[in-house]
């Protein structure tokens, strides 16, 4: 571990471990320090100057993304002469930036737009019919368009190709203020976490093709949750918002730092699995083609196990540790047998050395942690199948009732609609053993009852027994 030593920051003391680059130091501390091209996952660049401090002892500002804390350290973030720099830089990066934040969808946690407002405010003197004009929406691939009259040159989304995919495809062409970012001549942005630089962008340059001109930023509501896509658990925001005339609905996903997890970044996978959760939903109960009510369905579905000897409960392995122990506790009191197998969840293809686990079921943990056998079950033609959303229970011989989220490839027996993971909360543990919480994040108009919910309307099982 670096020895501690002691800085003074605007008159203050703090310490700080030595060798530590100043930048992180400061905003670890509360220091308000403008800054684009740096970044926690990428490291210090150096090209944008906004981070720039007054260190006693040196004629002229420093960049404090390339300054190390050393003992005895002066430094001042604030006064007349540091703002005076702040704003000349912010200047230099507006000179050709368009105007366009009322149709812009990074408006509204857009870092050039909170720069000006805390350090600008100035009026520009260059002649607007003077400015540099680049190409505006360009098709970079996987889900990315980019605005080169929007960019600040941060250089993060060519760093992240660079460094940390290590794919390349995006590049800085031209000189000086003709500048622009671009994708290598015979390349495109395909790489599976592409959809990042997204995230990484400060400004509006590089936008989402599949969020663009869907919906204003201040209108979303941002859940933290997991990703259901694999057994990763990677860390997400969950953003939606419930608006005049319309259910609550999901807008997109964005990575949440989880250093023990996922860091900074998700696969492109992930992120766009928001859609399954509003996609081909089933809402009504039905037996075949016949619609049910709730009442009805309850005295079907105990006639039908009052009937038979033999009953499986079949067991998604995306479902909650909460829900997974719902179903154990009537699989006991039912005499029934309980599977969650995990074999059908495997996608090798999927699968990377990085955040795409080839194990696609959420809380394989989780099964594996409660003691559920993970074995495909055999059954026969007088067997009850108690199917929980599992992906194979088409595979079993015998008859079904099936709790669904969504609606089956065709009309099969009993099927009641259950919520899917993010109308409910429980937990998740993933394929590192992480035990995870994820809230209710949805309340739907037309919402649907919960896998825990349709157990206890049954009354099977004793509440609070184990």
């Amino acid at each position: 571990m670096s020895r501690m030593v002691t800085i003074t920051v605007d008159g203050a003391p703090l310490q700080a471990e030595e060798g530590r680059l100043l930048l992180p130091v400061l905003l670890e501390a509360g220091y308000d320090i403008a800054y684009f091209c740096y970044h926690e996952a990428l490291g210090p660049d150096g090209n944008c100057r906004m981070c720039m401090v007054e260190i006693e002892g040196k004629k002229r500002p420093q960049i404090s993304c390339d300054t190390f804390v050393t003992e005895g350290l002066v430094v001042r973030t604030k006064g007349e002469k540091i703002e005076k720099v702040r704003r000349d830089i912010l200047e230099l990066e507006l000179i050709n930036h368009p105007v366009d934040c009322p149709v812009c969808d990074q408006a509204g946690e857009c870092a050039l737009q909170d720069y000006y407002m805390e350090f600008g405010r100035y009026h520009g003197t260059v002649d607007k019919s003077q400015k540099h004009h680049f190409e505006k929406h360009v098709d970079l691939g996987s889900n990315v368009m980019h605005d080169q009259e929007r960019c600040v040159l941060c250089q993060r989304c060519v760093r992240f190709c660079r460094d940390i995919t290590k794919t390349g495809e995006l590049c800085v062409a031209g000189r000086a203020d003709h500048s622009r970012i671009t994708t290598v001549p015979g390349m495109r942005l395909e790489n599976d976490y592409a959809m990042n630089v997204v995230d990484l962008c400060p400004v509006g340059a590089l936008t989402s093709k599949d969020f663009r001109f869907r919906q204003r930023v201040w209108f979303l509501e941002p859940v933290p949750t997991v990703c259901h896509g694999c057994a990763r658990g990677c860390n997400i925001w969950l953003d939606h918002a419930k608006s005049k005339f319309h259910d609550d609905t999901v807008y997109r996903f964005r990575p949440r730092k989880n250093e023990a997890v996922n860091g900074h970044f998700i696969c492109d996978a992930g992120r766009l699995s928001y859609k399954e959760l509003q996609e081909n939903r089933l809402r009504e109960i039905r037996e075949g083609e016949r619609v049910l009510s709730r009442e009805e369905a309850l005295e079907r579905l105990k006639a039908k196990v009052a009937e038979v000897q033999t009953i499986v409960i079949l067991a998604d392995a995306n479902l909650t540790l909460e829900e997974l122990e719902a179903l154990r506790l009537l699989a006991e009191e039912l005499g029934a047998a309980i599977h969650a197998p995990l074999e059908p969840y495997i996608d090798d293809a999927f699968g990377d050395d990085w955040l795409k686990s080839a194990q696609r079921a959420a809380n394989a943990g989780g099964v594996k942690r409660l003691g559920i056998d993970t074995a495909m079950p055999e059954t026969d033609a007088t067997t009850l199948i108690l199917n929980a959303n599992h992906p194979a229970a088409g595979f079993l011989a015998g008859e079904r009732v099936d709790f669904l989220t969504h609606e089956p490839e065709e009309a099969a027996g009993l099927t009641l609609p259950i919520a899917a993971w993010a109308e409910v909360e429980g937990h998740l543990v993933n394929e590192e053993g992480i035990e995870q919480f994820c809230p209710r994040a949805l309340r739907r108009d037309d919402a649907v009852p919960g896998l825990v919910e349709w157990i206890e309307a049954f009354d099977l099982y004793r509440k609070g027994s184990a």
